[in-house]
């Protein structure tokens, strides 16, 4: 077993030692670090804060390079492939009207996210608790969600019309598929033995499913709002390019029409910030619901 030295006098050597035939001896091999010795000194870096964000802003920086000398070796109009200072200079330029725009996108895109949690955790409920309801229930959710959304998108615009209802509607519809199936998915995931510690103090169904069942659920929950809410950005857009008269995805096909597409380019910036700050504040929020699982990961 080995040993430390904490008794030894000067002229013993330091470092680890363990005992042969009854000698003291230093370890051979290698290298043996105490439990207690900090893990900088070992060698080993500490992952920082500004590491996290290092990675994506060099690949970023050298994106945006290898795109700026694209579009000066090439010699590309800038009808085709604008460079990243044109787009820069026309997302300043038209900021303002970039601004109005992606209010009416977040207002459709969080109308149909919402409604999409509404509908489908009632529903991930339902098929989680009966193996009949999921077997009637599951392939017209897979039936639903193989349909492309831009194919029902223009029996929407004839539905609905012109305003809102049709964005709202295939935001709802791109985003309610993964809410329903993560959730359900963690209603099923439920430790075994929190069910028994559950049944031994003699809890009721439904105490069980909102102190145990549900809570656990939360972070299976959390992981199909994070996609969802990408996909109802993609499902408000897809609505404002077949027929709107405001948006950023109206935006997009207004201007590429134009050959602006300096400006397009700018509200496609706009569409990435928006998605970037929504998933920013569904992380925030399952930390501050789920505090518990953001220390065990």
């Amino acid at each position: 077993m080995a040993v430390g030295n904490p008794g030894g006098t000067p002229d013993e050597p330091l470092g680890p030692r363990t005992e042969l035939d009854g000698r003291t001896v230093p370890v051979v091999g290698p290298e043996v670090v105490d439990e207690a010795t900090p893990i900088r000194a070992r060698g080993l870096a500490l992952p920082s804060d500004w590491s996290r964000w290092a990675a994506p802003l060099i690949s970023f920086v050298l994106i945006v390079a290898a795109w700026q000398a694209l579009v000066v070796i090439a010699r590309l109009p800038r009808f085709i492939l604008p460079a990243p200072d044109a787009v820069f200079a026309a997302f300043v330029g038209q900021f303002p009207l970039l601004l109005s725009n992606t209010w009416v996108t977040l207002l459709e895109t969080l109308a149909g996210f919402f409604l999409s949690i509404v509908v489908a955790v009632p529903l991930a409920i339902l098929i989680s608790s009966s193996s009949a309801l999921r077997n009637g229930i599951y392939p017209f959710l897979l039936l639903g969600q193989s349909v492309p959304k831009q194919a029902i998108a223009p029996l929407l615009l004839l539905w609905l019309g012109y305003g809102d209802g049709p964005k709202v509607v295939l935001a709802f519809l791109t985003a309610f598929f993964p809410i329903v199936v993560n959730t359900a998915i963690g209603l099923q995931m439920t430790p075994p033995e929190m069910l028994d510690l559950a049944r031994l103090l003699s809890a009721s169904r439904w105490r069980v499913f909102a102190k145990v069942t549900f809570p656990a659920a939360m972070p299976y929950f959390f992981a199909g709002l994070k996609v969802a809410i990408s996909l109802a950005i993609v499902g408000a857009v897809i609505g404002e390019f077949i027929g709107a008269d405001r948006g950023l995805g109206q935006m997009i096909v207004l201007f590429s029409a134009n050959q602006r597409t300096d400006i397009a380019f700018a509200a496609i910036a706009m569409l990435s910030l928006l998605g970037i700050a929504l998933f920013a504040l569904i992380s925030l929020a399952e930390r501050v619901v789920c505090p518990w699982y953001d220390k065990a990961s």
